[in-house]
């Protein structure tokens, strides 16, 4: 499948309005260029002093034409915005005075922009830390409803047909979470369910492994992975599962009869659920490198509505495919 082009595409038809909050990066606003003249967004929004950002733009000839600049310092906005989140944050101590500073922060700016349907998606990353576009994001736009963690999907594609949805998989948590704890694995397992369907347009099909399969192994690392199981089955979520599963049983049928018989994911498996982020990582890369398939992501999962983190490494290239596939995931009626 050519995932770039469909995520164009997807994104293209929606109409939905994108915040960058690192407009002061020259690779945001070339990328930010490109999704204008592409149609990707109806609107695109950088976010940053306007002389600023000029400045940048005119060190490469670059015309700002048809994208939106913000400064949040300056914004008609900043009250509306302060005393939200405000709102949010003072049982935490927050005083008012200080919710003001603190939300022109480009990254809490932009999420609240979100928050509040002044914008449908945010990416950032490409200048800031990861951990600093997750704690904007879960403590303004938060979680699903439901869901307490914020997670990670990859992406895979380029394997043979017969692998996953037309040789196109999801794989998740490869990112964000080293350890997660039963509810935590359970959690991600929704997030990526969903994931499947807006990033891979089907119905998902989870496995969730382990190097044991159906107890053939006794540790705290397998009981953690059957316990997650047992939370999905209490929450009963609305999609095909199964765990704890090797590698080879969940994917491949004829093991799958002898390790898991019976199992619903039989020769099905479009998602794949990671016990922990060496796994993830590992597993992800092993792939990717030797088995010659791309690897598209980090995409973060989890948030109530669509943010996505980038590589501080981010070609420009990387930030229109996030951007493409994040606003590929705002919901219709935003």
């Amino acid at each position: 499948m050519d995932f770039v082009s469909t995520m164009k595409a997807k994104a293209a038809s929606m109409r939905k309005k994108l915040v960058l909050p690192e407009g002061t990066d020259i690779r945001t606003i070339k990328a930010a260029k490109i999704i204008v003249e592409e149609q990707l967004a109806a609107n695109v929004i950088l976010l940053g002093k306007v002389a600023d950002i000029q400045k940048v733009a005119e060190t490469e000839g670059l015309c700002l034409t048809g994208i939106d600049i913000v400064s949040p310092h300056a914004d008609a906005n900043l009250d509306l915005f302060a005393r939200e989140y405000y709102e949010l944050r003072k049982h935490k101590g927050l005083s008012e005075e200080q919710a003001k500073t603190d939300i022109t922060d480009s990254l809490r700016w932009g999420a609240m922009m979100v928050r509040l349907g002044h914008a449908d998606a945010m990416v950032a990353g490409a200048a800031n830390t990861t951990g600093d576009v997750l704690r904007a994001g879960l403590s303004i736009v938060g979680t699903v409803p439901g869901l307490k963690t914020a997670s990670s999907c990859f992406v895979m594609v380029g394997f043979d047909s017969q692998w996953g949805e037309d040789g196109a998989l999801i794989f998740s948590d490869c990112a964000v979470i080293p350890d997660p704890s039963s509810e935590q694995l359970a959690d991600i397992a929704q997030s990526a369910a969903q994931s499947c369907r807006e990033l891979l347009d089907t119905e998902p099909v989870v496995a969730l492994m382990s190097f044991s399969t159906k107890g053939s192994a006794v540790h705290d690392h397998t009981i953690k992975v059957q316990s997650a199981v047992t939370i999905l089955k209490e929450r009963n979520p609305g999609f095909v599962f199964d765990g704890e599963l090797q590698a080879d049983a969940a994917l491949v049928p004829s093991i799958t009869d002898k390790k898991a018989p019976g199992s619903p994911v039989r020769g099905k498996v479009n998602t794949l659920i990671f016990p922990d982020l060496n796994a993830g990582n590992i597993g992800y890369k092993l792939v990717q490198r030797l088995g010659n398939a791309e690897a598209f992501g980090p995409f973060l999962q989890g948030f109530a509505k669509p943010i996505s983190d980038l590589s501080r490494g981010a070609s420009i290239d990387d930030i229109v495919t996030t951007c493409a596939v994040t606003l590929a995931r705002a919901k219709q009626e935003n």
